[in-house]
């Protein structure tokens, strides 16, 4: 254990009790809507994100509302991209049940997707529907799961098509890490990798940051072309930023 290890664990602990300090004064000052909770999310993801030590560049403007796509290469973009902009998240189920991760979730008006239910899927495709007329965008990960960052997996349609159906703007959101030298995947969460041990290792990195992309919002007629479409815009964006970087 160093004293980078010891400082940024004990930021980390004040910013995550700051988050729930914040969010019953909140409630304390009016009915906890969904738009004030995505405002809360946002203002808790910066602070934790300031007490990982991790910084946020931003390239275009993040949309105000619809749907947006993002590729996933772990938890840490839950906090990236709603510090970015308030926006509701599609979430596994299983992050429900974390430790203040699903209180967070929960609270932040996050919309809970059991994978192996078809039943769950309509419900949640219900939900997105209902809030593509709000002034807070609902972002999705259509790969359905997190990676280590190596290629954009495809993207799944099923989801995508409350959108499309209701004729809502898409936006393609793209993300990648950085910590000087390190290879990105091991910034990434995703396989078996275990929870704890990877935010120990996080606190330990210096010059860790987030870059995040905006692409212009579009509307589209069918939910595959949307999906190919979004998905082919952030692969091509990640794949030139590894050129540069190189």
């Amino acid at each position: 254990m160093t004293l980078r290890h010891v400082r940024r664990a004990v930021a980390l602990v004040f910013a995550l009790a700051l988050t729930v300090l914040h969010f019953w004064w909140m409630r304390l000052n009016g009915r906890m809507t969904l738009v004030r909770s995505a405002s809360w999310l946002q203002t808790a993801s910066r602070w934790v994100l300031k007490g990982l030590g991790l910084r946020i560049e931003t390239e275009g403007q993040p949309p105000t509302s619809g749907l947006a796509v993002s590729n996933h290469l772990g938890y840490l973009d839950i906090l990236v991209l709603s510090a970015a902009m308030p926006c509701f998240f599609v979430a596994k189920k299983e992050i429900d049940s974390w430790p203040y991760f699903g209180w967070a979730a929960r609270t932040g008006g996050t919309i809970f997707l059991d994978r192996k239910s078809i039943r769950s899927a309509r419900k949640v495709a219900d939900e997105i529907r209902a809030r593509l007329n709000l002034p807070v965008p609902v972002l999705l990960f259509p790969e359905g799961t997190s990676t280590d960052g190596a290629e954009v997996l495809r993207f799944h349609s099923r989801l995508i098509d409350p959108a499309t159906k209701a004729r809502a703007s898409i936006t393609a959101v793209g993300i990648r890490y950085k910590a000087g030298s390190m290879d990105e995947r091991e910034l990434c969460w995703y396989g078996g990798a275990q929870f704890l041990p990877h935010v120990w290792k996080l606190l330990e990195i210096e010059g860790l940051s987030a870059r995040v992309r905006f692409g212009e919002p579009k509307i589209y007629a069918d939910r595959r072309v949307a999906a190919e479409h979004t998905h082919d815009e952030i692969a091509e964006w990640r794949a030139l930023g590894a050129t540069v970087n190189q």
